[in-house]
This record gives C-alpha cells, sequence and structure tokens, in this order.
C-alpha cells in the first residue's frame, strides 16, 4: 500500500506543478493583438478614423482616462479630428481567456491635440478587449486611466 501511494504521488506532483504555470498565449495570437495595437497607434497618430473603425467591433464602447464614454463612431470622429505629433504603446501585454477573447494591457504616452481640440500631454494605462469572430480579431471595449509621467 506505502508503495502505491508513493508511486501515485510522483505521477501526480508533475501535474500539479503544471497546473500552476502562467498560461502564454499562442505566439501567433499573442503577436497578432499586438500588431493590432501597433496599428491602432499608427493609424491615430496618422488621424485615420476608418483605420481605427476597421478595427473595433460595431458595439465598441470605450471609457477615456477622464471617465467619459465613446461608441465606435464617436471615438472614429474623435480620431479623424485629432493631431499628434507623438503617439506611443510600451509595456503591452497579451491575456488570452480561451481561443477567440483577450485582453491586451500597455501604456501609451501621447502629445498633441485630441478630437475635441484641446491640447494633451498624457500617459496613460489602458486595457482592450479583443474578440475573434469569423476569423477576426475585434475590439468590444477600451479603458484608459492616467497615469503619472
Amino acid at each position: 500500500m506505502k508503495r502505491l501511494l508513493i508511486a501515485a504521488a510522483l505521477v501526480l506532483m508533475p501535474l500539479t506543478a503544471a497546473a500552476q504555470t502562467t498560461y502564454r498565449p499562442p505566439p501567433a495570437a499573442e503577436q497578432a493583438l499586438l500588431a493590432l495595437e501597433q496599428r491602432w497607434v499608427t493609424a491615430a497618430k496618422a488621424s485615420d478614423g476608418a483605420a481605427v473603425g476597421a478595427l473595433l467591433a460595431e458595439t465598441f464602447v470605450s471609457v477615456d482616462a477622464d471617465g467619459s464614454m465613446r461608441t465606435k463612431a464617436e471615438l472614429v470622429e474623435r480620431t479623424t479630428k485629432g493631431k499628434w505629433t507623438t503617439a506611443t504603446l510600451t509595456e503591452m501585454k497579451v491575456v488570452m481567456h480561451g481561443n477567440n477573447t483577450a485582453i491586451v494591457t500597455g501604456v501609451w504616452t501621447g502629445v498633441g491635440t485630441d478630437g475635441a481640440g484641446k491640447a494633451v500631454d498624457a500617459r496613460e494605462r489602458w486595457a482592450d478587449t479583443w474578440v475573434k469572430d469569423d476569423g477576426k480579431w475585434r475590439c468590444v471595449s477600451s479603458a484608459s486611466a492616467p497615469l503619472a509621467k
């Protein structure tokens, strides 16, 4: 009986260790999502609202650093009117939830004028939720919070 318990413990130990490891998204999914985030910031810097809109789900909702909420149409319009001299992303991380949902977080730093004509020199932490539908990733929500510069 003692040998059976020892054998069972030896068999189960690697399984418990494997269950405690952190999930890493498949490299292809992670790279695709990071590329989409980069495409978004590049399009925003170029004031290309249509390119940003192509990344967003129809039901997209955003919570800005000031607490205001925006729909897809409002964000696209605001992007078209914005003028950025600096817009960069750093500290990006992808966390997968199954095969078709992911949360990407990072830090955005921007200098310019937002879509309302307000001068901006800011650093924000953000979180975007992406859903893969019919083989395409679309952002369904985005939220940001101000960070000290």
